[in-house]
């Protein structure tokens, strides 16, 4: 999901630790003695996420999924002879931070790969990085299409995801919207400080209008905004059949419930961003009726690979997993397996064995990347229903 603020920094960061790491070839920076016998039996992971700040609750559940992935590896034998275990650093929610964080990351372990971050904004604040030191990189829920891909229209090099894209749940939703919920028009508030938001909208837009939907009022907030009555007075004057929130849990949760206190009673939809069990803390259960999101995870998914995560999970944690939990496991499945298959801690020829990736046994089914590193998988609509989440269907195009 994307999380943009400006990268102040980054490329200098990026410049320096280009020079710090030069001649030590791929696989990371500052080397650790190899007379350690330990560290010798041990491959290092890691994980660049987001433990404190606006969207916290993203980054500490992909980090709990990150390290059962570790534990569960490390029970079965390892990888090359080595066990795994993971080194974190928190970017605090923030891109500036992000690229330190990796910068510590790579700087002070040698490094297989990293997972994380969570948020698209804070993963491309962190590319620079991550591909001057020639490391493959797994974000687990950055949905922006320019994390792979570059403004030359070139993939990534070092740079893989473990979720969809954001026009594919935009149109995903929008197909929903269209033949599910059947409505014809609807109105779009979205976040005006994150790309995420803002491409999430367009992509609704487009698919919504070119099934014959239209879109009646467009409405725009900021991050950590309080009061978002006054856009929302102006969308229920135009007398919408639903409304599109392309956002994160936070506002989102804040904005169901300021529109349920003003009459808006109609069908609420969103992306990704929502999945929080925040979110049923911050909006109430009874405003969350009748909302809908788009997501790769449900608890009443019925594959076997999901069902068999959601039970390791409760028995590690003694909670229910989440999107995010989900999605932090499968990038340690993704690199693991990498690494395994390149026979190497060198970080160009890891990448180039995940490039390949097919039919990867994953939570949630197999995975497969294309070749712009996307993994190839349908997404779920989920609905929450007196503060539970649902499951209500599951798209593919």
């Amino acid at each position: 999901m994307k999380f943009m603020k400006k990268m102040s920094g980054v490329l200098v960061a990026a410049v320096l630790l280009a020079a710090m790491t030069a001649g030590c070839g791929g696989g990371g920076g500052a080397k650790k003695p190899a007379d350690n016998k330990a560290a010798a039996a041990e491959a290092l992971i890691g994980a660049n996420y987001e433990l404190t700040g606006n969207v916290a609750s993203y980054g500490q559940a992909a980090l709990a999924g990150g390290k059962m992935a570790v534990d569960e590896i490390n029970k079965a034998g390892g990888i090359n002879g080595k066990k795994l275990r993971i080194v974190e650093a928190d970017n605090k929610s923030e891109p500036s931070e992000s690229g330190n964080a990796a910068t510590k990351l790579i700087s002070q372990n040698k490094l297989i790969g990293i997972v994380g971050p969570a948020t698209s904004g804070c993963t491309m604040a962190a590319e620079p990085i991550v591909t001057a030191s020639k490391l493959p990189v797994v974000a687990p829920t950055a949905t922006a299409e320019s994390i792979t891909v570059g403004k030359d229209g070139k993939t990534r090099q070092f740079v893989f995801r473990a979720c969809f894209i954001d026009p594919f749940q935009g149109k995903v939703m929008a197909a929903f919207a269209n033949q599910k919920l059947k409505v014809k028009t609807v109105a779009i508030y979205r976040d005006n400080s994150s790309d995420y938001s803002k491409g999430l909208a367009e992509a609704f837009k487009k698919n919504f209008e070119a099934a014959g939907g239209k879109i009646v009022a467009e409405e725009a907030y900021l991050a950590k905004d309080m009061d978002f009555k006054a856009g929302l007075t102006k969308l229920k004057a135009t007398n919408p059949e639903a409304i599109y929130v392309p956002g994160y849990y936070e506002e989102v949760g804040k904005i169901v419930k300021q529109a349920r206190e003003i009459g808006l009673e109609v069908p609420m939809m969103g992306g990704d961003g929502w999945d929080s069990p925040k979110l049923i803390e911050i909006a109430g259960k009874a405003a969350l009726n009748k909302t809908y999101y788009s997501s790769a995870y449900s608890a009443d998914d019925t594959d076997p690979s999901t069902q068999k995560f959601i039970k390791a999970f409760k028995e590690k944690y003694q909670k229910d997993p989440d999107f995010f939990s989900m999605m932090g496991y499968n990038t340690v499945v993704i690199l693991a397996d990498a690494y395994k298959r390149a026979g190497s801690e060198d970080g160009t020829k890891i990448a180039e064995a995940m490039a390949k990736t097919k039919e990867l046994p994953v939570a949630g089914g197999k995975l497969t990347y294309d070749d712009k590193h996307n993994p190839i998988v349908p997404a779920l609509i989920i609905e929450v229903k007196d503060g539970k989440p649902t499951f209500v269907d599951k798209i593919s195009f």
